[in-house]
């Protein structure tokens, strides 16, 4: 998915100038312009707040076309719709199916070593809940942290702040689950 053509295109259709978006969302222009022109990626938490000050969830912002008519089942790995722009190194966030026609959104996340969220806390609507596959992942909630195995997990209100961090060696993936939909 080209995140910085969607953003400008949603952006232009709500009518709000870079400048306006920047402000919302507490970015600078020059941010959003090199986004939207694909030459930086924004941290899952920086979208976040783009996103919030248009408004727009990120379920609908990621919305893969699903056939109204005919709901999909069945997903080969190469259907899942990534929602953090994945180059090597980045974090990655791949979603089964379009969330925004489903009340439980699925995820496939994978943490290259060093690899955050991003600065900032996040909090959305809903509850989560993650399995670690593989790897070590540091997970914070509300200002308390935990640092999560293969076959730990996690489940918490979504509305307070949180922020994940591989500060593992390897390549850290979770397979995790929210509801309502937030990304």
């Amino acid at each position: 998915m080209d995140i910085g053509h969607r953003l400008k295109t949603i952006r232009k259709q709500r009518g709000l100038s870079q400048r306006e978006l920047a402000s919302r969302a507490g970015l600078t222009n020059g941010t959003i312009s090199l986004i939207e022109q694909n030459r930086t990626s924004p941290s899952v938490a920086s979208l976040k707040s783009l996103l919030d000050a248009i408004p727009i969830s990120m379920a609908e912002f990621f919305s893969t076309l699903e056939d109204d008519h005919t709901p999909k089942v069945f997903y080969k790995a190469s259907e899942f719709t990534e929602i953090s722009p994945a180059s090597d190194g980045d974090l990655s966030l791949r979603q089964l199916g379009d969330a925004q026609n489903h009340a439980l959104q699925v995820l496939h996340e994978s943490y290259p070593p060093g690899t955050d969220t991003g600065p900032e806390a996040i909090s959305h609507e809903g509850e989560e809940a993650g399995i670690v596959v593989r790897g070590t992942i540091e997970v914070t909630v509300d200002g308390n942290k935990a640092v999560l195995q293969p076959g730990d997990g996690y489940l918490f209100d979504s509305r307070l702040p949180h922020r994940f961090r591989n500060i593992g060696d390897e390549i850290c993936e979770i397979v995790s689950a929210c509801t309502p939909p937030s990304f």
